[in-house]
């Protein structure tokens, strides 16, 4: 009986290992990693992007690699449709849960897909919260993609060469 029972907890516990390591480790290989930014950051994007690309009404906003959802909800309230794009399904969940709680419906939506596939073409604003080694490659998607007049506002990270339209201490702006 007590073989069955550590068969059992050792089995659970690959699971719950396997689990985790889809849910949390693939993103890191194929993308960018979770990391959570501060309300205050938070907060300071949203009035950034409000002052850059004018009334939000009708404008649509993209969050690129969601994470947990903090600015597709924040976007959303401020008045864009918003959408979060992330890769996690944990992170999805976990939006979707966040924008039915503020009764977000009708103005923000997360999906689950790699970034990578995503169409960057019909968005007034984008926000992203990237990592070093993906931003030369994320640059040349967006310069391919993006319609002209398109904000971008990339939290800690830069593009290698394209130049900021502004900076405020480690928070990048641009403008296609």
């Amino acid at each position: 009986m007590a073989f069955y029972f550590y068969l059992f907890s050792a089995l659970t516990l690959c699971l719950i290992l396997l689990v985790f390591n889809i849910t949390f480790g693939l993103p890191i290989i194929i993308g960018i990693p979770f990391a959570v930014s501060k309300q205050s950051r938070v907060r300071r994007i949203v009035e950034l992007a409000k002052e850059l690309s004018g009334e939000p009404a009708s404008r649509q906003a993209l969050d690129l690699g969601s994470g947990d959802g903090r600015y597709v909800v924040a976007l959303a309230q401020a008045g864009w449709q918003a959408q979060g794009v992330e890769i996690n399904p944990f992170l999805v969940w976990l939006t979707k849960w966040k924008i039915w709680r503020a009764k977000l419906k009708a103005k923000a939506f997360v999906q689950r897909a790699n970034f990578w596939q995503t169409d960057l073409s019909s968005y007034d604003v984008i926000v992203l919260f990237g990592v070093f080694y993906v931003m030369a490659r994320l640059e040349k998607k967006m310069l391919a993609e993006l319609k002209p007049g398109t904000i971008v506002i990339c939290n800690h990270y830069q593009f290698p060469n394209w130049p900021a339209l502004k900076q405020e201490k480690d928070i990048f702006i641009y403008k296609r």
